[in-house]
């Protein structure tokens, strides 16, 4: 699909490779709201330096592989150079080789498992240190020491889950079972996770389920009788859009830390719903996906107002140290690593599906990708705020 932004005007042309279909098509198509909402409010406000912007998306699908032929045909085919895309690993670590073959850029606005960087990418999605670290404390001080861990199998949730076992016994806890399902897990499958869950007797969950079966999951965790006061499933990825899938009477009491909750009470956040409630529609619901991918979109074209090119060095150059007022705060690409800084946050989702913030960061923090500096005792929960 091509969108084009006026005829016969010189435009900067950019990729969209979000899915809209598939087994991550609520948490993507997301991701495409957010986008589409930030580059109408440049675009209406006169575009960058007197161009709008001119948008070439595809649907990959939810399909790595779909992914890879996707970004080929923008570098070459559509003669893009930016990508704003991806939101699992799997599809991210799918187009790399070609985003850094042909000297493209990706802004890559998820969440992750750390322990990468490319010169030809712009993470602006949380690294470990900015939800996993305050999360395994929180859970071993508020739940209990023993936590069971549950995945997708592919690489974000395997990675992710090895990093919070080390958390988690670095805060004195311990490990009670860890499994994995495939990414189009069945009820049966998922069934069976619960039934070892029962079986060991956990503290809390720390599920890194993503997709249609993270839906299921939580559906079947209230029916197994779980509950979710006593023994709460916590996420780095159940947000407003999917709880509304789920239901929330199915998600009350469960946990998710991220860098952005709708609730948030802020100018910027305010502005930012009310924007998306008016071109969406006051049901669509608002989450970290759509913020996030908003944010990105505006960091670009603060870039490319001091670039004045799509060239991908230039770009970059112009990137790096740049801050946003964006709907969670202020944030800022660290010029050392391309990775943004962020302000963790946990929340606890509520009745009505959105969520209380439990815990938040005093600041935004410095992204870590690479976990160099270790989590100290309680440095992360005596160092935020913690709601009464």
């Amino acid at each position: 699909m091509i969108n084009r932004a006026g005829s016969g005007a010189e435009t900067w042309r950019v990729g969209v490779l979000f899915s809209r279909s598939g087994v991550m098509e609520v948490t993507e198509t997301e991701h495409f709201f957010g986008t589409a909402l930030a580059i109408q409010e440049i675009n209406q406000s006169g575009g960058i330096r007197g161009r709008e912007i001119e948008v070439v998306a595809y649907d990959p699908g939810s399909n790595p592989e779909t992914y890879r032929k996707l970004a080929d045909r923008l570098l070459t085919e559509d003669g893009i150079s930016v990508i704003f895309g991806c939101s699992t690993s799997a599809a991210r670590k799918a187009i790399l080789p070609a985003i850094e073959r042909r000297n493209g850029l990706l802004w890559y606005p998820s969440l992750y498992e750390g322990f990468e960087y490319s010169p030809n990418v712009i993470y602006t999605g949380a690294s470990p240190n900015q939800n996993s670290f305050p999360l395994a404390e929180y859970l071993v001080r508020n739940y209990g020491r023993r936590v069971f861990l549950v995945g997708s199998d592919y690489v974000y949730p395997r990675e992710s889950n090895r990093i919070m076992r080390d958390l988690i016994v670095a805060h004195g806890g311990e490990i009670a079972g860890e499994l994995y399902v495939p990414m189009e897990a069945s009820p049966s499958q998922l069934q069976a996770v619960l039934n070892e869950v029962r079986e060991q007797q956990p503290d809390v969950l720390f599920s890194t389920v993503v997709g249609r079966p993270a839906r299921d999951f939580y559906r079947l965790y209230h029916d197994a009788g779980f509950d979710a006061a006593q023994m709460p499933i916590a996420s780095l990825t159940i947000a407003e859009g999917e709880i509304r899938e789920i239901g929330a009477e199915f998600c009350t009491g469960h946990i998710t830390a991220a860098t952005y909750f709708g609730s948030l009470d802020s100018d910027s956040n305010r502005t930012f719903v009310a924007n998306f409630h008016r071109l969406f529609g006051a049901a669509k619901p608002i989450s970290m996906w759509s913020a996030g991918a908003y944010a990105q979109v505006r960091l670009f074209a603060l870039a490319l107002e001091i670039a004045g090119t799509l060239d991908t060095q230039r770009l970059v150059d112009a990137a790096l140290g740049l801050s946003f007022e964006a709907p969670e705060g202020s944030i800022r690409i660290d010029p050392e690593n391309n990775h943004t800084w962020l302000t963790p946050r946990i929340g606890k989702v509520r009745r009505d599906g959105g969520f209380d913030i439990v815990w938040e960061a005093k600041s935004a923090v410095k992204p870590d990708p690479y976990l160099a500096v270790t989590p100290l005792g309680s440095r992360w929960i005596s160092d935020g705020t913690l709601a009464s």
